[in-house]
């Protein structure tokens, strides 16, 4: 009976539980990728106009990338209090919501829904950092592999619960919003006692690899059983109850991976933490940190003194040159040949506030790629539909499908990757953004050539590319400034999204647009079947028939 206690507690304090945890929080925290199902319920119900969605979807936008509060509070309270705010959060903000959409309540003016959406929204950066600040504790030897899983089942989850609500038998749609406010802040309240740091770094196992290749073939089992059953409602008209053997399928993929806790805590020989707690002092300590590197004396002149090229040897290599350096300088300070100056504030790689961050060039190099990268993939995003059908395409939902799971796939395969760049090939992580970019400037380029086949190369290389950013730049992130902020710096970075979109799709592509709405107004002869490929993809991704450049010209005509 007390080896069973002792095995069940092993199991409640065991890293990869904490991880499954983490992935069955973060299935359910893309509320913001349900908004398209959500707002045409709104707009039927309230009788909006596009305009007033349009700035829902604003709110909602911010909401999800504000995460300011969410970081500050995941520093000061425990992770579960954050995580209970961010489901108070979620159920008010979208439980007012459908209150008002089925009109229980009254009507609320459009500035209280905006208000409404961005609260309900926001909840989801609380999920998304409590999951990632914990992990990231956990696992730091694999940042790479853990942040690229965590994000990639966040992208997953639109797909994940609009699969449930197809189980939800109604002829109308709200219950879809009642789903929204209520099933994320269930699951999360369920599960925020086990998402926590539990001293990960002193639970390294020779089975870690089997588990994390055990995990990635559920994640790729699961992006392909969604693709397949969501081309396969697209086309058939199924009954309801092959959609419910659909779910439960969907729900034992879900659960696969609490196999490799289970396995781990009750059928191996694990240390129970109690005798992990009478290790001596260096065994506990962070194995990202060698023994050289806890006790060593960091000067600036070994930085200045250094060869050019001792940054691209093998690691062990590189740290006994450097050893060397050092033993030299020590021995010259000694003598007074050189004097020894100490930096203000961390080095690279030891933690750093977010105001610290804030004055460094490799951060603010991140978020301008992460700008670059994610603003021009939300920007093909939110218009694949329009596009597609620009390109002769009757349906858009195949493409949407298509570049959901791309972006999981990037999202998964770009942390995997980014890892093996780290460790075998002792490059930094950021390359693997730098690949990402060039990937997705391919598939923009075919975007705008609008070639056969284009729309599904593009949709390929341009979800593959998104998804990787969102891997690597959050493990990248936690390398460079340390684990202790992360929360911060990660909330901080996630302002490259909106402010993306709003370079790329509010201005870049928008005074294209501007310029040729205008071109075109004053050249009358020119047909539809005259124009560029090109110039119809922008006249379909922004809408030229209720563009408000348009209406302005006929008032303008008038």
């Amino acid at each position: 009976m007390v080896r069973l206690q002792g095995k069940f507690r092993t199991f409640v304090n065991n890293k990869w539980l904490v991880f499954v945890g983490a992935m069955w929080i973060q299935s359910v925290a893309g509320i913001g990728y349900l908004f398209g199902s959500i707002s045409h319920v709104i707009k039927s119900s309230l009788n909006y106009n596009q305009k007033q969605i349009a700035r829902l979807g604003v709110a909602k936008d911010l909401g999800d990338s504000v995460g300011f509060l969410a970081g500050s509070l995941c520093e000061i309270l425990p992770l579960w209090a954050a995580m209970l705010v961010g489901s108070v959060q979620n159920f008010v903000g979208y439980g007012l919501v459908w209150l008002v959409v089925t009109h229980r309540v009254p009507t609320l003016p459009l500035w209280a829904m905006c208000i409404l959406i961005f609260v309900g929204t926001n909840g989801e950066t609380y999920f998304n950092t409590a999951a990632l600040v914990s992990c990231v504790q956990n696992f730091p030897k694999s940042r790479g592999p853990v942040v690229g899983i965590l994000k990639g089942f966040a992208g997953l989850s639109g797909a994940i619960l609009t699969q449930i609500y197809a189980l939800v038998h109604s002829p109308v749609n709200a219950p879809i919003i009642f789903m929204v406010a209520v099933g994320p802040s269930m699951v999360v309240i369920a599960l925020m006692f086990i998402v926590r740091p539990v001293g990960g770094h002193r639970q390294i196992r020779s089975s870690d690899g089997t588990n994390f290749a055990f995990i990635y073939s559920v994640c790729l089992v699961l992006a392909a059983y969604l693709m397949g059953i969501m081309i396969v409602e697209d086309i058939l008209d199924l009954n309801y109850s092959v959609v419910m053997i659909f779910t439960i399928l969907l729900f034992v993929l879900l659960l696969l991976p609490i196999a490799v806790p289970v396995l781990s805590s009750f059928f191996s020989n694990l240390m129970p933490p109690e005798e992990e707690s009478l290790l001596p002092e260096s065994t506990k300590q962070d194995p990202s940190k060698s023994g050289e590197e806890v006790h060593e004396v960091i000067f600036s002149e070994v930085e200045d003194e250094k060869p050019r090229g001792v940054d691209l040897l093998p690691a062990a290599e590189r740290q006994k040159r450097i050893a060397q350096l050092q033993a030299k300088l020590f021995h010259a300070a000694a003598a007074g040949a050189v004097r020894v100056k100490r930096r203000k504030g961390p080095h690279r790689g030891e933690d750093f506030t977010l105001m610290q961050a804030l004055i460094k060039a490799d951060f603010w190099l991140l978020f301008f790629s992460l700008l670059l990268g994610s603003g021009s993939g939300v920007t093909v995003i939110d218009n694949l539909g329009q596009m597609s059908q620009s390109l002769g395409y009757d349906s858009a939902h195949i493409f949407v499908s298509m570049i959901s799971i791309w972006n999981f796939l990037g999202r998964v395969g770009g942390g995997y990757f980014s890892e093996i760049i780290v460790k075998d090939y002792v490059y930094p992580r950021p390359v693997a953004i730098a690949a990402a970019q060039v990937f997705m400037a391919i598939g923009h380029f075919f975007f705008a050539m609008g070639w056969p086949g284009a729309m599904h190369i593009g949709t390929l290389l341009i979800g593959l590319g998104y998804g990787v950013h969102w891997a690597v730049v959050p493990a990248a992130a936690s390398e460079l400034f340390g684990m202790k902020n992360f929360g911060a710096l990660y909330n901080f970075l996630t302002l490259a999204n909106p402010a993306g979109s709003l370079v790329f799709s509010g201005l870049i592509a928008s005074t294209i647009y501007d310029y040729e709405a205008e071109r075109q107004a004053n050249m009358h002869h020119l047909t539809g079947n005259s124009r560029s490929i090109f110039m119809r993809m922008l006249d379909g991704a922004f809408g030229v028939e209720e563009s408000p450049f348009w209406i302005i010209y006929d008032e303008y005509q008038r």
